[in-house]
């Protein structure tokens, strides 16, 4: 676009939410958008051809994966800066969320191009609106590597949350995955696995860890898997043991602040250790 002064305009990156599996779940802004504005950015192109055809979207689509998207960016880039408008989609749900396109609007926004997302359908939030289970916090963890140290300090990471976590998984390696999660300690955890969010053999299968460890080393699933996580239980303090622990502290004659670092160094509470530190 160029405007009054001549000056060439940029476009907009639009970051498009597809459906996960229910067709009906495609907004009817999405639909706009993807038939306004220049090309769309699949990962798939055969796969979003599908989606446009059902919509009657008609706009080119240009293949951007994990296999090009170094190369093709600053090409895309400089067609936004051209005044065109773009649409990122991945083969369902958000991008950017275990998809490629970060790379992408992170160099559109750089270079001054606005970044519109344009929110719907995500595997993510369906399973932690399904599973309930805590949602006040998570962390995402997308997939899981398969083998070796980053496999490891991921599932060490997972098993010391307090807080809820999720993870997308293979469905050929759901059972293992859970399995090195109980093995990890955290087989006694309340889970949910999610599989087939929105379509037609949607199911949430809730368990322990360990429970569904043994199901799924039994009955490998098929579809799209999410697996939710409870996090870990909050420790209860040996209020008994800190008490002599603060005891033996002032009689040695460490001051009230000295106390109460030893005791929050020990896991107790701050609360707690300001209250058995100031005791008389």
């Amino acid at each position: 676009m160029v405007s009054a002064d001549g000056a060439t305009t940029p476009g907009t990156l639009h970051v498009v939410s597809t459906p996960i599996g229910n067709f009906g779940d495609l907004s009817p802004r999405a639909v706009a958008v993807l038939r306004a504005v220049s090309a769309i950015l699949a990962e798939d192109t055969r796969h979003t051809r599908g989606l446009c055809e059902r919509f009657e979207i008609r706009t080119p689509l240009f293949a951007y994966h994990e296999h090009n998207e170094a190369a093709a960016t600053p090409g895309l880039v400089r067609r936004l800066l051209d005044g065109e408008s773009l649409a990122l989609v991945s083969d369902a749900g958000t991008p950017l969320l275990s998809d490629p396109g970060a790379r992408l609007v992170r160099a559109a926004i750089d270079a001054g191009v606005e970044v519109s997302p344009v929110p719907g359908p995500s595997a993510l939030l369906a399973a932690l609106a399904g599973a309930g289970l805590p949602t006040d916090r998570f962390t995402f963890f997308g997939f899981l590597a398969r083998k070796g140290g980053e496999r490891s300090r991921a599932i060490a990471e997972i098993v010391a949350l307090a807080h809820t976590a999720v993870l997308y998984e293979a469905p050929a390696r759901v059972g293992a995955t859970l399995r090195d999660l109980a093995d990890a300690g955290a087989g006694a955890r309340a889970t949910v696995v999610a599989r087939e969010l929105t379509k037609q053999y949607e199911e949430f299968r809730r368990g322990t860890v360990a429970e569904l460890a043994a199901y799924y080393e039994e009955h490998e699933p098929r579809g799209e898997i999410v697996i939710v996580v409870s996090g870990a239980p909050e420790a209860v303090p040996d209020v008994a043991g800190l008490e002599a622990t603060a005891a033996a502290l002032r009689a040695s004659g460490a001051s009230a602040r000295d106390i109460q670092a030893q005791l929050v160094a020990r896991g107790a509470p701050r609360n707690l250790a300001y209250r058995l530190a100031h005791e008389s």
